[in-house]
């Protein structure tokens, strides 16, 4: 299924000048946690402290200091730490140029061009105790190494550090496979849910109404939808609304009402409670604390 353009992660992550970007995500001190979202480009995560669980093409994973995430192109994925622990890693967002032009050479149309399309299965979860992981690990480290560096002489190693990286993918023998199994995927399904849930925050919505979005019965939507996104449809509608009021907050100096408005909440009480409960302190506080 081609994912719809609406459920795609508005934020430019690269350029044809520069093809990537690198974040330093620390949850829940920058922001509660990371939504479900996509976006075309391939992503590289390293885990350099704490312990969170990463939500990536409907698999769970429990990923703690030292693990290594690598997301294809195109693939539903959230973050979220674990209760009491703090979530550190570094995120290279990158265009699968980096890899090369799409040419017609073999080792682009055998080895990148699945990937990026998706007909080869990658595991994501690369951890101590695989058989590959210390050579990927270093080669990890190199990569990020070069992004802190910001020049267009270490653009030139970088490229040459994630070609290594995807030849060690392609030689471990069981992260990448060629043959995926192509059964019916959740994470599909609920693209357009996802679509619907973020475009329309303001709105009132209910379990009925987004099953019937997809065709799906209550009960096997509610199922679904946990299984791909790792927390239910409401607790996820209510994410989204209080991570737009604290761009909300943190970005303009409209009224806390209207905001709450806006974020779907008809009941400033209603809202404060919930953002008090999500963030750890009201509104105005959190704007007093913003820079």
């Amino acid at each position: 299924m081609t994912p719809d353009k609406n459920t795609e992660e508005q934020r430019q992550h690269s350029t044809s000048y520069i093809p990537y970007s690198h974040y330093e995500c620390r949850l829940p001190e920058s922001f509660m946690n990371v939504p479900m979202h996509w976006h075309s480009e391939f992503e590289l995560n390293y885990i350099s402290d704490g312990q969170g669980e990463f939500i990536c093409g409907g698999q769970k994973i429990e990923a703690a200091k030292g693990d290594i995430l690598i997301l294809p192109p195109n693939m539903l994925h959230s973050a979220y730490p674990c209760k009491d622990r703090e979530l550190i890693y570094h995120a290279l967002v990158f265009h699968p140029v980096l890899l090369g032009n799409p040419g017609s050479d073999r080792s682009s149309v055998e080895c990148i061009r699945p990937v990026v399309s998706r007909n080869a299965q990658v595991n994501v979860h690369i951890h101590p105790g695989m058989e590959a992981y210390d050579s990927i690990k270093d080669v990890t480290e190199q990569i990020f190494a070069c992004v802190r560096a910001d020049s267009a002489q270490m653009d030139l190693l970088l490229k040459s550090e994630l070609m290594k990286l995807f030849w060690l993918l392609e030689n471990s023998g069981n992260i990448i496979c060629q043959n995926k199994d192509t059964g019916a995927e959740y994470h599909e399904l609920i693209r357009p849910v996802l679509e619907y849930m973020s475009r329309n925050l303001q709105e009132e919505i209910c379990i009925e109404q987004l099953a019937g979005l997809v065709h799906l019965s209550k009960s096997h939507f509610m199922r679904c939808f946990k299984d791909t996104v790792g927390v239910g449809a409401m607790e996820h509608l209510t994410q989204l609304r209080i991570s737009a009021a604290c761009e909300a907050l943190s970005n303009t100096q409209d009224k806390i009402s209207d905001i709450s408005y806006r974020c779907g909440y008809s009941n400033l009480s209603n809202f404060n409670r919930q953002f008090l409960k999500k963030v750890g302190c009201s509104p105005n506080e959190y704007r007093k604390r913003s820079p």
